[in-house]
């Protein structure tokens, strides 16, 4: 089992950071692959970003060059660096976990709220 908590989000204007964390329970967090999904309102959960133990990284195409992710294996903690934020970034963000030979992600936070105002 893996626990999943998410930090960092909040109220940021157009143009403004953030930065989020997802503090990972368990002592084989190095093994998984880490995601970061949002859900605005009235939409679709959707994919954001992903990085593999060994550092493969995957963006969503309305995220690239804004947003980075990172890992810390050291502190099993995943990172969303999320810069020149717009109001169409506004949502629940939500740190996921998978084994790389699940398909499906099988742990989830509980969600951050990311508002951008404009």
């Amino acid at each position: 089992q893996v626990q999943l908590v998410e930090s960092g989000g909040g109220l940021v204007q157009a143009g403004g950071s953030l930065r989020l964390s997802c503090a990972a329970s368990g002592r084989t967090f190095s093994r998984y692959v880490m995601g970061w999904f949002r859900q605005a309102p009235g939409k679709e959960r959707e994919f954001v970003t992903t990085i593999s133990w060994y550092g493969i990284i995957n963006y969503a195409d309305s995220v690239k060059g804004r947003f980075t992710i990172s890992r810390d294996n050291a502190k099993n903690t995943v990172y969303l660096q999320m810069n020149s934020l717009t109001p169409e970034d506004t949502a629940v963000y939500y740190c996921a976990a998978r084994l790389p030979d699940r398909s499906q992600y099988e742990f989830w936070g509980q969600g951050t709220q990311v508002t951008v105002s404009s």
